[in-house]
């Protein structure tokens, strides 16, 4: 089973709202996941969003992978917890 980070969409129509979930990679963009590890919300400004940085690295140490937009999210939180 290939298991990726990405992004699940939520939110009505033209205000989108994401959640960061662990996913299976043949399921569809908003199906079945096995957790949510965060959320991501692009229409505030500055864009805001949350992400437990602990569980996105154990899924990563087990194998799973990232979607672009995931790591760069991933990568701002690690620069947001050095402060």
């Amino acid at each position: 089973m290939a298991v990726k980070l990405r992004l699940a969409r939520t939110g009505k129509k033209k205000q989108p709202h994401y959640r960061i979930v662990v996913a299976d990679s043949r399921v569809a963009r908003d199906g079945r996941f096995l957790e949510i590890i965060g959320w991501y919300s692009p229409r505030n400004e500055p864009s805001k969003f949350h992400v437990d940085v602990d569980a996105a690295k154990r899924w990563i140490d087990k194998g799973a992978t990232a979607t672009e937009r995931v790591s760069k999210l991933l990568e701002l939180a690690g620069k947001e917890g050095e402060q």
